[in-house]
């Protein structure tokens, strides 16, 4: 059941063809309703683009005033309805709680669109703040559209840093670019940061007892307040184990996860390994390579056991 490797060469060489050789093997077992389920859920996987009550929000952040607020010294485009309505290079970072930051803008650097006010949110009597809405005209081969998806706050000094903004609800919009880079799920903390670090300390993955994996050579991915993750050659582990799984999630910083259930003795365990097909550009060097969620299984390093952190992150 174990595929052992050898050396840091294996590690990079055999990890395309193998990845395909698992593909091949989980094709037969993933359904057409498996299949659905993925699409539903990378349709509906866009943090912040729903359910957020933005008045209690701007109410929140005129009450209490945002975490953390700092230049973003980078161009920002927004795009939305195939009309560029953000092309700026004066915005912030705002940490409306600790996790991560949301851009926020100077009101005119708004164009190619126009808004009203349909809500004023006070703060001690005052009106401080509104909901809006952002409205597209139509134009040849372009619909006109509309959003009320954005928060805008007055010219009041006692705002502080954030006075004058906009807040465009992230997951609203069709397309954030950082530069020219695309930007996933939420924008990245400027703050944090991931490493990709080849080891050649043996690293060994059991479930209920048995060895899942064995290899000399791994990659640690270290994610600033993350548990550090593994990830191994996908020819470490015997195909039979794994199972497609439709779950899809997504990460700033890594790019869409894909999974695999493991099949061990005939029974399922969801969902404990992933991989990135295609990540991003800092974490190019775990593309093709699988990872455990190690915490609910055994992890040696070296022969010794790693006590696994919970995370409530990937």
């Amino acid at each position: 059941m174990i595929r052992s490797m050898r050396g840091s060469a294996d590690l990079a060489l055999c990890t395309f063809s193998d990845f395909a050789r698992l593909e091949q093997g989980a094709a037969a077992d993933q359904s057409s309703t498996e299949r659905e389920e993925k699409k539903k859920h990378r349709a509906m996987s866009r943090p912040g683009g729903f359910g957020v009550d933005l008045v209690e929000l701007a109410s929140s952040i005129l009450r209490n005033g945002p975490r953390k607020v700092y230049p973003a010294l980078r161009r920002i485009r927004v795009i939305y309805n195939r009309t560029t309505i953000v092309d700026s290079a004066k915005s912030v970072f705002v940490w409306e709680h600790d996790s991560y930051p949301q851009f926020y803008f100077p009101t005119s650097e708004l164009k190619n669109s126009y808004c009203r006010d349909l809500q004023m949110i006070k703060s001690e009597g005052v009106s401080r703040a509104a909901l809006v809405e952002l409205n597209i005209r139509p134009r040849p081969g372009i619909k006109a559209s509309k959003t009320d998806r954005v928060i805008r706050f007055t010219e009041d000094k006692s705002l502080g840093a954030i006075a004058g903004l906009v807040r465009l609800e992230f997951g609203s919009m069709d397309q954030w670019l950082e530069e020219d880079t695309p930007i996933y799920v939420h924008p990245k903390d400027p703050f944090k940061r991931v490493d990709t670090l080849l080891s050649s300390r043996s690293f060994e993955i059991k479930l209920l007892g048995k060895t899942v994996a064995k290899v000399d050579s791994s990659i640690h991915l270290h994610e600033t307040g993350r548990p550090v993750r593994y990830y191994i050659s996908p020819a470490a582990v015997d195909p039979k184990l794994l199972r497609k799984s439709a779950l899809v999630t997504s990460c700033p910083y890594k790019g869409d996860a894909e999974y695999y259930d493991i099949i061990l003795d005939g029974l399922e365990h969801k969902n404990l390994v992933w991989f990135y097909r295609h990540p991003v550009r800092e974490s190019a060097a775990i593309a093709g390579l699988l990872c455990f969620e190690h915490e609910k299984m055994e992890l040696f390093l070296d022969g010794k056991p790693e006590e696994g952190k919970r995370s409530i992150y990937g």
